[in-house]
């Protein structure tokens, strides 16, 4: 009677995770190294003063350019848009909250413009952001 080797003649049916393992670990490191870099947004210069930060991940954020451009949430828009969208935002959310981010270097007759337009709208909570010393 003959008795069969199967580590000699039988195929290999064990798969050799580690060489995967070790990509997706070095596939990872990368991605959390990139991922903070990849956070785009407006260039704002903000001004620098000593304060508590606050944070809000419901409200929404106007962002005023050096070059008086107006943003909200990312997106360009007129001052006339800023208004309606704003008026279209106070109607749906309670909490009514907006951050303002204007640069340091935008004139302040700019700046008291912008938020006279943002309360127009009927926000009724308005933050102004700034960058910690």
């Amino acid at each position: 009677m003959e008795t069969k080797d199967f580590r000699s003649n039988g195929a290999l049916s064990d798969i050799n995770v580690t060489p995967l393992v070790d990509v997706m670990l070095v596939l990872l490191v990368i991605f959390m190294v990139t991922a903070p870099m990849m956070q785009e947004g407006i260039d704002v210069a903000l001004p620098q003063v000593q304060a508590k930060s606050v944070t809000s991940e419901r409200g929404m954020v106007v962002s005023v350019t050096k070059d008086q451009r107006l943003y909200l949430n990312d997106r360009r828009v007129t001052p006339e848009e800023l208004e309606e969208k704003l008026r279209a935002f106070a109607e749906l959310d309670q909490r009514k909250e907006v951050f303002l981010r204007a640069d340091k270097d935008v004139p302040y007759g700019f700046v008291v413009e912008t938020m006279a337009r943002i309360k127009k709208a009927g926000i009724n909570q308005l933050g102004m952001v700034t960058q910690p010393l």
